[in-house]
């Protein structure tokens, strides 16, 4: 075994350890490897232990790559919420236009925490964004729509005018709410509608 290879297993062993604050010092160790550690995190994403697959995702959402970014999609579907937490934790910080089916459903999710952060993800895709948002501000289901009209409004980009406009008139307070906020971010608040400014 290389000395190189020594050093990430010891890496990896670390990230198991059960002590977070070893663990994150591992993290921190592995993504200043780079793309070299790919691979050896792309086989904890296949370990059996929930802890593994989230300390490698975790790490994964350190490392600005194309695979990162794919192996981060596919942890949306891993079968333990906390990982499904992390990669969309991570594709808010590593956006991903690939991801945007699976963040779409994420919103969706029963897991609040995870609609909420898929819902950040989408809105940092910045333009590429703003689309799938304001489709999702069109979904029958409110918690979906309050989590698009959140990330909108979170935005402040004018091409979320429109939408955010729109949502005003949504039978969701939370999303009127959203909307509002968005709006007076935007500049554009109340005196939108204030007849003496007509």
């Amino acid at each position: 075994m290389s000395e190189q290879s020594e050093h990430l297993q010891a890496l990896l062993a670390e990230l198991g350890s059960g002590s977070d604050e070893r663990a994150q010092q591992a993290l921190e160790h592995l993504a200043e490897q780079g793309e070299s550690v790919l691979p050896w995190l792309l086989r904890q994403l296949q370990s059996k232990q929930p802890d593994d697959r989230w300390w490698a995702t975790a790490a994964l959402s350190l490392i600005d790559h194309p695979r990162a970014r794919e192996a981060l999609r596919r942890s949306l579907k891993d079968p333990d919420p906390s990982v499904r937490q992390c990669a969309a934790f991570g594709l808010r910080r590593l956006p991903s236009e690939q991801a945007v089916p699976e963040l779409l459903e994420a919103l969706a999710d029963s897991d609040r925490l995870l609609a909420r952060l898929a819902a950040d993800a989408l809105a940092a895709l910045g333009d590429a964004g703003l689309s799938p948002l304001t489709e999702a501000l069109r979904n029958p289901n409110p918690a979906v729509r309050i989590e698009a009209a959140r990330a909108l409004a979170s935005m402040n980009d004018p091409a979320a005018i429109p939408p955010l406009f729109a949502a005003l008139d949504d039978a969701s307070p939370l999303v009127v709410h959203w909307a509002e906020q968005g709006l007076e971010r935007l500049g554009v608040g109340m005196t939108f509608f204030d007849p003496s400014k007509g």
